[in-house]
């Protein structure tokens, strides 16, 4: 098992390497925004609609976003911020035991609970917010 994942993880570098080297390749030949646009989009035409295969969703699987656990929130003023030493200790909103939200770029998508993994903390989660409910609190 441990063999194929680094298999699979060396495929996965190589394949990002030799992209890296074509986007290089092809840098060197200045393009216009436009003639790149059009590239781009008569590749997509060609392999994507003309095999009948409509996959959107691959074109942003490989796009990063910040992931974030909060354990909780508070007000503090700043005399209080600058007063603050090593050892102090802040008093959050969230209650010991209760659910953690997990944000991706500042959006709640689900809630979970921490976990430790290898002497790393992980979060497994128990509540994933529903895309009805995400789409409700951005209207807000």
């Amino acid at each position: 098992m441990a063999d194929e994942n680094a298999q699979s993880a060396a495929d996965d570098w190589g394949a990002a390497l030799a992209e890296q080297e074509q986007a290089e390749a092809s840098a060197s030949t200045p393009m216009t925004p436009q003639a790149a646009a059009a590239t781009v989009f008569k590749d997509f035409a060609s392999s994507d609609l003309k095999t009948g295969t409509h996959n959107d969703i691959e074109f942003i699987l490989d796009i990063p976003v910040q992931l974030t656990v909060e354990l909780g929130r508070t007000k503090i003023a700043i005399k209080n911020l600058l007063q603050l030493a090593q050892g102090s200790v802040v008093e959050l909103d969230g209650m010991a035991g209760e659910p953690m939200d997990v944000l991706v770029n500042g959006c709640l998508i689900a809630q979970g609970e921490v976990v430790v993994v290898n002497d790393k903390f992980g979060i497994r989660l128990t509540d994933i917010i529903s895309p009805s409910e995400r789409i409700r609190k951005l209207n807000r």
